[in-house]
């Protein structure tokens, strides 16, 4: 077989002598084919598999662009499919089409045959991109089956003492409940292997259930029975060196722990409910370094703006948004085109969630009185030229920025409104004076995260007619200088979305992508801001520097088919009251 397929990759031209000479000493080493072809990089997984078909005479198919209903995935047990490495990729009611990691598996292809015979189906074996295949085992078997044997082990211990009354969360008990300490392991691992932003393990209608934040959006992957929940609540605190015999008060702590190679902080927090707690996992990848802006999905526009303005030498620098919209990942992305020897930049964090060489971070702690202001004072006194405030929370901390702003320092920082024109009147609100905001502030960001349409199973979408004639108008005022290619602002108007694959899970999208809205505070912004700085003279001075609202950049994202127009209404819907 080895040599059909080199034979087949040879006449393609897809391998040559010298190539097929060195595979060939890897294969006499002991490497399969695919180990010393796909493994040393000569070939990607789809070509090497397509020629394996060829040479087996079966039909190759591409996973990625399949949606396997999950009753098909379900009907060979999950067991039997980790065992022999098989996927079910189709059936129609008569045929059952799967594919095998290793074809040449006689004892998976009897399995199988036996399989359907007793239940009267025809067996269809394809070849498929050995990766796929291990992507999609690894899915189907997610939480449940990892969880399984821990929770059938822990079900007699923490069972029993729910009958008898007993408390669940003694220290001595969780200490030693290896089963509770296997789950909250795994748990912790499929958060990190999914992208996983946040985990939530919560007492809901009388289970345990456990729920990741993936891309923005929370998706429950486990749910567990209700007696093993007060021994996993204990034991993430006790990793997290919180007090676990505490339940009447929130409580904060940090995780730190190293999966597949890289370090993960975990911060923790718990909370009070009805007769029980909730956990919550912020998950940090320490070992990913800040993206630049163009990775997070920032128009060149933009991005040559934000560099104009982080070479002034004072002044602040504000990102605006929601939990979780990526503000703290835009700031440390233009922090990091400022890094060099010369420039002392350091940073006031809650959490530190990017390290950077070269930058000071400091992590602040309530819990000992090191506070924002605290820790702004004391920057002031190390000699910085700029610096990174993770959020202006207070008066006494917008005064100390507008403080070190005034004496020549360049500040970042992030605050709570919903839009660009929220900025002004937030730091009002907090009692700034409007000619002191005048005199310090240079730019100011608004942002969202879009999901990603999954590259994988991209495809147009019809839009219904009422919803096009109701964006026609924002897209009429969106500035032509942002308009490329072929797109105009007048249409014809073509949307995208994902029809759901593999690569996806079938959600359809694939990763976030930032929407913004940027204001340059010219000089007739500050006139503006110390004369009132109304919603009506904001729009005009915005529609005069030719820039984009969040919702006018969003679905102009929408158009370039980076995401969907149901993301659009979703994240834009607390700035556009009509939506």
């Amino acid at each position: 077989m080895d040599e059909q397929i080199l034979a087949i990759l040879k006449a393609k031209n897809a391998l040559d002598e010298k190539t097929i000479a060195i595979v060939t000493d890897l294969v006499a080493r002991g490497k399969t084919l695919e180990q010393a072809i796909v493994g040393g990089r000569y070939l990607p997984d789809q070509e090497f598999s397509k020629a394996r078909a060829e040479a087996m005479g079966r039909p190759y198919i591409d996973l990625t662009e399949r949606v396997i209903p999950k009753e098909t995935l379900e009907l060979i047990p999950q067991e039997t499919q980790q065992t022999y490495q098989i996927v079910p990729t189709a059936f129609d009611g008569a045929t059952l089409e799967v594919a095998m990691l290793d074809p040449n598996d006689f004892h998976a292809v009897e399995a199988l045959e036996f399989l359907a015979s007793e239940r009267g189906w025809t067996l269809k074996i394809v070849v498929a991109p050995s990766t796929q295949i291990l992507s999609i085992l690894k899915k189907v078997k997610g939480l449940g089956a990892d969880v399984a044997t821990a929770l059938a082990q822990a079900k007699g211990k923490y069972a029993r003492k729910e009958a008898t009354g007993e408390d669940a969360g003694k220290l001595e008990e969780v200490l030693k409940g290896a089963p509770v300490a296997r789950m909250v392991s795994i748990i912790m691992r499929q958060a990190v292997e999914g992208g996983a932003s946040d985990i939530h393990i919560e007492p809901i209608m009388g289970e345990s259930r456990v729920r990741y934040r993936i891309d923005g959006v929370l998706r429950t992957s486990l749910t567990l029975p209700m007696y093993v929940h007060p021994a996993v609540v204990s034991r993430v605190k006790v990793l997290a060196n919180l007090k676990i015999d505490e339940t009447r008060v929130p409580q904060d702590g940090r995780i730190t722990q190293e999966i597949n190679g890289k370090k993960i902080d975990f911060r923790i927090s718990t909370l009070p409910v009805v007769d029980n707690e909730k956990v919550v996992m912020r998950v940090l990848d320490t070992s990913v370094g800040a993206p630049t802006l163009q990775q997070l999905g920032y128009r060149k526009e933009h991005v040559a703006l934000i560099a104009e303005q982080i070479k002034k030498s004072f002044g602040m620098f504000l990102v605006t948004g929601p939990t979780g919209s990526g503000k703290s990942t835009t700031l440390f992305a233009a922090l990091s085109s400022l890094n060099a020897e010369g420039v002392n930049i350091s940073t006031l964090e809650d959490p530190v969630e990017y390290y950077i060489s070269g930058v000071n971070h400091s992590q602040i702690r309530p819990e000992i009185g090191y506070t924002f202001p605290a820790g702004l004072r004391a920057l002031l006194r190390q000699d910085p030229n700029v610096i990174m405030v993770g959020e202006v929370r207070d008066r006494e901390t917008a005064e100390l920025a507008i403080h070190a702003s005034l004496t020549g320092h360049l500040m970042f920082s992030t605050l709570h409104t919903n839009d660009v024109f929220g900025v002004v009147p937030r730091l009002m609100d907090m009692g700034i004076e409007p000619f002191l905001i005048a005199a310090t502030i240079n730019l100011g960001i608004a942002q969202r995260l879009a999901r990603k349409i999954c590259s994988g199973c991209k495809a147009v979408q019809e839009i219904e007619e009422k919803t096009i004639q109701k964006i026609m108008p924002e897209i009429a005022r969106i500035p032509k200088r942002f308009f490329s290619g072929t797109l105009t602002s007048t249409g014809p108007f073509t949307f995208y979305h994902g029809t759901g694959c593999a690569k996806c899970g079938g959600s359809g999208y694939q990763g976030r992508v930032a929407i913004a809205e940027l204001f340059e505070y010219t000089a007739q912004a500050r006139k503006l801001i110390e004369s009132g700085f109304t919603q009506e003279a904001f729009n005009k001075e915005r529609d005069r520097q030719q820039a984009m609202s969040l919702r006018e950049d969003a679905l102009l994202k929408a158009l370039e088919g980076f995401t969907t127009i149901e993301e659009v209404f979703r994240i834009t819907q607390e700035v556009q009251e009509d939506v």
